[in-house]
């Protein structure tokens, strides 16, 4: 078998080398179908990625495509875990991908997340590491809004604040400062990522430009989250509900805010889920769980430390709305 794959891997080259890409692309496949006949899957895996490679260099796209589709298709059949070496072959052939070029791009990379989930089931959005490696280059080809969203779903929280800094201050208003993070460290809270929510907002605050001191800071906004994140150690109800309450106006610039809080109320402080919208929204909500709450250490005050910088301001009334998590 294996001197006649390399027979027509070098008829392979001389179609590539003629420009006839067509018969190349159909050689690719038909040594796919013999090792996948095989089982010879790490092989398969080789070829295709080599061939895919090759195919997308000379801008046939259509036929590159398909042959990373198909790789994607022997990893799922394999069952080949997530390793170093296979997430870098699914990059790779991501960023050569053309954007413009390439329609089935996102189903390629959709594709390729679902095989990491089906390996590893915990990683319920995408294995980590892939999202990281995702990010990175949506971060490089300056497409935002996607790369916020793989970073999201990984544990990289410094290089996340980094992209965000570069990214308010470019596109962003200088209003929104606080507006960029908040929204990003609730969302990892949703998510269950208490640790890199908490990176991420060190490394922004102390990162970007136009973030003076702190804390406590200037913005409302930055000092709510920096509570938040304070008041995530002691999982108290009433702290919660307290540093809610005071920064009512600062949470309200974003109507999203209180469905991501509702949620973080729900996982880290044994709030209930609003059983309809009748009840008061999410402060009534908190306000029912108080009043219901019968174990008194929860009924504590909040620490003198943590009253006075509570104060809100009028916040701008400039904002964005960013892209959103599934809360799920």
């Amino acid at each position: 078998m294996a001197a006649g794959v390399q027979r027509v891997l070098a008829k392979c080259q001389k179609c590539i080398d003629s420009g006839n890409f067509y018969e190349a692309h159909q050689m690719y496949r038909t040594l796919y179908f013999r090792y996948s006949g095989a089982k010879k899957y790490a092989e398969a895996i080789d070829l295709l990625y080599n061939g895919s490679q090759t195919l997308l260099h000379h801008k046939q796209y259509s036929s590159g495509t398909d042959l990373a589709l198909l790789l994607i298709d022997v990893l799922n059949t394999a069952k080949t875990p997530v390793s170093e070496d296979n997430t870098d072959k699914v990059v790779d052939l991501l960023r050569i991908m053309d954007n413009n070029e390439c329609p089935d791009r996102l189903n390629y990379l959709n594709a390729a997340l679902r095989w990491t989930i089906s390996v590893a089931p915990e990683c319920r959005a995408g294995h980590p590491d892939l999202h990281k490696k995702c990010g990175m280059l949506f971060w490089q080809e300056k497409n935002y809004v996607q790369a916020r969203y793989h970073y999201l779903h990984s544990s990289d929280g410094k290089n996340l604040a980094t992209m965000l800094i570069e990214y308010q201050t470019s596109q962003g208003y200088p209003s929104e400062v606080d507006l960029f993070i908040a929204q990003t460290v609730l969302q990892f809270l949703c998510l269950q990522n208490k640790d890199t929510a908490h990176v991420v907002f060190v490394t922004y605050t102390k990162g970007h430009p136009d973030v003076k001191g702190g804390p406590p800071y200037i913005q409302p906004l930055l000092n709510f989250i920096w509570f938040l994140l304070l008041a995530l150690e002691g999982g108290k109800l009433a702290v919660f509900a307290v540093l809610c309450e005071k920064y009512q106006t600062a949470i309200s610039r974003d109507p999203t805010y209180k469905e991501y809080l509702d949620k973080i109320g729900q996982l880290f402080f044994g709030v209930p889920a609003p059983k309809s919208q009748s009840q008061g929204g999410f402060f009534g909500n908190l306000i029912q769980s108080l009043l219901g709450n019968e174990d008194g250490e929860e009924n504590s005050p909040m620490t003198p430390a943590m009253t006075p910088a509570m104060t809100p301001v009028t916040p701008s009334t400039e904002q964005r709305n960013l892209s959103q998590v599934d809360l799920d």
